[in-house]
């Protein structure tokens, strides 16, 4: 028996193929747009998302029980801070992230930020715990201070004072809404 050829295998096994006919028609859809409430809600749920993905839960820098949470955004004055580390600013909403862990913690605190910023709250306090329970450091202390810096929302944080919890617990500073911008902008030129 002859070896048949690499060529002759092929036309064999192709050999009932024909070309399909080509058409002009492409088969395409027309597509329904979205309404403005289904486009918003899809934003905000693919935000959250990429937003999620962004808070790594991989590595932390440990802190200890004790060490002081601070970070302030360039615009931020001075004076600003001051009253917030001082704890002077009236606490508009409040977060418990104790007995959390660090995935249900990272998730809390993307919902409470996104939910003060939408009710205006400018000034929340979250609880985070100093970690004594836990057997190496304050995990969740530790996550909240390498998360907080990178939403965008937030303008500041500090650790609290002790009639709030002192280092277990952490004042954030929320950048002002663009409706509370008009407000105050309308003030201002309402004062002149």
């Amino acid at each position: 028996m002859e070896k048949e050829t690499d060529l002759e295998i092929f036309l064999r096994e192709v050999g009932d193929i024909h070309p399909l006919k080509q058409t002009e028609s492409v088969g395409l859809r027309a597509t329904i747009e979205d309404s403005p409430g289904q486009r918003y809600r899809r934003e905000i749920q693919e935000r959250e998302v990429q937003e999620e993905l962004w808070l790594s839960t991989d590595f932390v820098e440990p802190l200890g029980p004790e060490d002081i949470l601070s970070f302030k955004r360039d615009g931020v004055q001075n004076g600003v801070f001051r009253k917030l580390r001082q704890g002077r600013y009236p606490v508009e909403a409040t977060l418990d992230l104790h007995r959390r862990t660090v995935e249900e913690a990272r998730s809390d605190v993307l919902r409470f930020i996104r939910r003060c910023a939408r009710l205006d709250a400018r000034s929340a306090l979250i609880s985070h715990g100093k970690g004594k329970r836990s057997d190496s450091y304050p995990v969740i202390k530790s996550f909240l201070a390498k998360w907080l810096p990178t939403i965008e929302e937030v303008i500041a944080f500090h650790s609290a004072q002790s009639f709030h919890g002192g280092t277990g617990s952490v004042y954030v500073m929320l950048r002002k809404s663009q409706k509370q911008k008009e407000i105050n902008g309308k003030r201002f030129l309402n004062s002149r």
